[in-house]
Order: C-alpha cells, then sequence, then structure tokens
C-alpha cells in the first residue's frame, strides 16, 4: 500500500483542459500559445539611404533650373536690378505753394541720374524739401533745401561730425565743403532765407555735378 499524498500537493500531470495552451508558456494575444504565433517579424529598416550621388546631382539640378529661370524673368524683363524711382514734381510744387523758401531744382543731370525720394514737410522751426538721388556710379545723394536756421540745421543733419573745410564756387555760388557722418562728405549753401545741403557717400564730381545742377 502506497503512503498517502499530502492535501496540497501539486499534480505531477499539467495538462491543460483542452483548448488552453500548456502551463508556464505564455499565450498570444488570441489565446494561442505564442510560441506557434505564425505572424512573422516585421523586416529590418537599414537607415543608410541607397540614392546614388548622381540622382542627389540630378535632383538639385532640376530644383536649380526654375529658380534660375525666374531670376533671368526678373532681371531681364520686370528690371530687378534697376532702383525704384519716384516723380519728384509734386513734392516741389508742394514747397513752391508753401512759399516757406526759394525753390530750385537739379536741370540738365544725365541720364545715369535716377529721383529715389521727394518729400516736403513743415517742422519745428521751418519746412524741408528732400530730394533723394542715385548717382552714376550707384551711390546715394540727398538734396535738402530748408528755411531752418543753418546753426540749427547743420547739427541735426551732418552731426558732430560735420566741420567746414572750405568754401568752392559752382555755378556762380559760394558752397562750402564740409565733411559728415561716416564716409559722408557735403557741400552746404548758406542763404539769407534758406540753407542747401547735398550730402551723401557719393564721390566730390557727383556732389558737385548735382550743386551746379540747381536752378
Amino acid at each position: 500500500m502506497e503512503p498517502a499524498q499530502p492535501a496540497d500537493r501539486v499534480p505531477a500531470d499539467r495538462t491543460p483542459p483542452d483548448g488552453q495552451p500548456p502551463a508556464g508558456v505564455p499565450a498570444g494575444p488570441g489565446g494561442e500559445s505564442a510560441a506557434t504565433d505564425p505572424t512573422p517579424p516585421p523586416p529590418a529598416v537599414s537607415g543608410k539611404s541607397e540614392r546614388s550621388p548622381k540622382d542627389m546631382a540630378i535632383s538639385l539640378l532640376v530644383l536649380l533650373v526654375p529658380i534660375a529661370l525666374l531670376l533671368a524673368f526678373y532681371r531681364g524683363f520686370l528690371g530687378g536690378d534697376s532702383p525704384t524711382t519716384v516723380d519728384p514734381a509734386p513734392a516741389i510744387e508742394q514747397a513752391r505753394s508753401a512759399n516757406a523758401f526759394p525753390v530750385s531744382q537739379p536741370q540738365g543731370l544725365g541720364s545715369g541720374w535716377s529721383t529715389v525720394s521727394a518729400r516736403y514737410q513743415t517742422v519745428e522751426g521751418g519746412a524741408n524739401l528732400r530730394l533723394g538721388y542715385l548717382t552714376p556710379e550707384g551711390r546715394g545723394v540727398q538734396l535738402l533745401q530748408s528755411s531752418v536756421p543753418a546753426d540749427r540745421l547743420l547739427p541735426v543733419e551732418l552731426t558732430s561730425q560735420g566741420q567746414p573745410q572750405g568754401p568752392t564756387e559752382l555755378a556762380g555760388r559760394t558752397w562750402q565743403l564740409y565733411t559728415a557722418r561716416g564716409n559722408q562728405q557735403a557741400l552746404v549753401l548758406l542763404e539769407p532765407t534758406r540753407t542747401v545741403i547735398i550730402v551723401g557717400d557719393a564721390r566730390d564730381n557727383e556732389l558737385r555735378e548735382l550743386a551746379g545742377s540747381l536752378r
């Protein structure tokens, strides 16, 4: 006769009921054994690009060709490199109608000169007419005519760096040559009822040409 088995002893036969996976084997999502899951693992993704240098060069060329065509169209047909010009006549007429000071305007400048700004305005102590130009060499020059007293106007327009360098005769008028901010220089005409300033980073001959054209 065999000895009695303890009541809490686990039977050696761990055969599961029908339809259940064996004990100790993890079950899959649908209850089947994970060990027999027929779903194949996803393929490994390689991080290395399969595009050759030739393919990359062709792609870059395809992008650059339309950009080059647009740039050529912009410059050739729309004047992309040309300065934006304005008509100074309305501002000049407004200044003459105000009769705050005698108004002069350039006459006989070459075709290489472009008017890029024009404005008349009243300010504290007087009024200003500003005309901005682009010279044939592509430099900026401003022509200012003002009824503001010169002792107040010059420090503002030429800054503390503005220092007189001596007189010069242009078209029968005596102008004063001044230094100005940075690499700029200026020609100043002092009259009883107005002050004229021509200032910019243009060469001396271009400043003189503009001053001599005033009528």
